[in-house]
């Protein structure tokens, strides 16, 4: 091979490391921040809700549509998995919003243990957003799940 063609191909790999980086660094930059801690967005709410705990991602699900066409009536299910251990059980389940007007959206206590917690309702959406459920359990610890939602249509525009 001549030192020319061998200097091309020298140059050619550089500038494809470079386009590799600098596409890397383009994705890095447009993904949005999030806590660094949990992994939940930084909400005042939620920050008030957690009082400084943090919680366990474990036993507690969350399931949302990836995309939704119309923010009016999205479906949402929350399900935290039991049995629990006879002494501590789920006593609140907290639902936050990350965009919406008002970010707490819902809060469901139980007074007695379940053995198992199953919630299926429809939830309004201003637009895309992180939704959090945290749910606190009599001995004081917390599970927390979250799921992002693309909204196509927003469904809060008179503030509600």
């Amino acid at each position: 091979m001549n030192p020319r063609a061998a200097s091309d191909m020298a140059r050619l790999r550089v500038r494809r490391r470079l386009l590799q980086s600098a596409g890397a660094l383009a994705v890095i930059t447009c993904v949005p921040a999030r806590a660094a801690d949990s992994g939940l967005p930084a909400l005042p709410a939620l920050t008030a809700f957690l009082a400084g705990r943090t919680p366990r991602r474990e036993r507690i699900s969350l399931d949302l549509p990836r995309i939704a066409d119309n923010g009016l009536s999205v479906p949402m299910r929350v399900s935290v998995s039991g049995p629990f251990a006879p002494g501590p059980f789920v006593r609140k389940l907290a639902l936050f919003s990350e965009i919406n007007p008002v970010p707490d959206m819902a809060v469901f206590e139980f007074p007695q243990p379940l053995e198992r917690i199953e919630i299926d309702t429809r939830i309004r959406l201003a637009g895309t957003q992180q939704i959090v459920a945290i749910a606190e359990v009599t001995d004081g610890s917390l599970l927390a799940a979250a799921a992002e939602v693309i909204v196509t249509l927003g469904g809060c525009m008179d503030g509600t």
